[in-house]
């Protein structure tokens, strides 16, 4: 009797397993790389995502534009997030490539609370980042060395910046941050400290500096009075398929585009009042 009654514990056991394990194999993931401008709102429609269908995956990562668009078209993720066209970066076929353009980001300087400037003039601040300007005191500021800190080569929003503040030209060597949180972190703890990151990024421990009277504001980002600005991008390697296809959808949703991008600082692409292509002229 003993002997049955584990059998039949065993057996129903086994059926369970095999059930979970059946589950399992049915379960769904993708992958998404790149911007960490763009990382934010992955991350939280990814959430929101899955909290309405459970056992669909999206890991989400960052490491900069340049590694979205490489990975995805090396077939190594499904979906390649970045700031820039890809058109825009060496090495990648774009023609291979399917853009999904998900929202609109906003690029402002930043400077340490302490820096005693809240506006600056584009000439200025291509001056800072070239080296040509090197203490607050030369335009109005206090005393103080100035302390740039870029992002790494291979990311989406220093290529906005130095194409729209620096004519396409290369900030001076300086410390390098892969990660936007760690700018704005480092920003906030360092006297004198000066870099760039996008609006979704900025917090109260870090000043954003307006540009000759203009205020880095999603309106002035939706008419062009605010330059420094880009289209982020959800690439694929050829059209979607199956779970790809299903969360780009649901990115472009009214669930997200009027919800979730607001609150996280982003500018839906249908507020933009105007386009801009892949060589930046603008398209009426």
């Amino acid at each position: 009797m003993k002997k049955s009654i584990l059998l039949l514990f065993s057996l129903i056991g086994i059926l369970l397993l095999s059930g979970c394990a059946k589950w399992i194999d049915h379960g769904e993931s993708i992958t998404a790389v790149g911007s960490s401008a763009l990382q934010p709102l992955v991350e939280t429609a990814s959430e929101d995502y899955q909290s309405h269908y459970p056992g669909r995956f999206i890991n989400v990562q960052g490491g900069g534009s340049g590694t979205g668009l490489s990975q995805v078209q090396a077939g190594a993720v499904d979906i390649g997030n970045s700031d820039l066209f890809a058109e825009e970066k060496k090495g990648i076929d774009a023609s291979k490539l399917v853009d999904h353009k998900v929202a609109v980001v906003g690029i402002t300087p930043i400077v340490n609370k302490g820096v005693a400037i809240s506006d600056i003039s584009m000439e200025n601040l291509r001056k800072i980042f070239l080296g040509e300007i090197t203490n607050w005191k030369e335009i109005g500021g206090n005393d103080q060395k100035i302390v740039i800190l870029n992002r790494a080569a291979g990311s989406g929003t220093r290529a906005t910046f130095e194409r729209w503040v620096l004519d396409g030209k290369t900030a001076i060597r300086a410390q390098e941050q892969d990660s936007s949180g760690m700018v704005r972190s480092i920003v906030a703890d360092t006297p004198g400290a000066i870099s760039y990151t996008a609006f979704s990024y900025v917090s109260n421990d870090v000043k954003p500096l307006s540009i000759a009277g203009v205020q880095p504001t999603d309106e002035n980002v939706t008419t062009n009075k605010w330059l420094i600005w880009s289209y982020e991008h959800m690439y694929t390697k050829g059209a979607p398929k199956a779970l790809t296809e299903d969360f780009l959808n649901f990115m472009l949703s009214e669930e997200v585009q009027n919800t979730i991008i607001k609150q996280l600082g982003y500018i839906p692409v249908a507020h933009m009042k105007v386009t801009r292509d892949w060589q930046g002229n603008l398209i009426k």
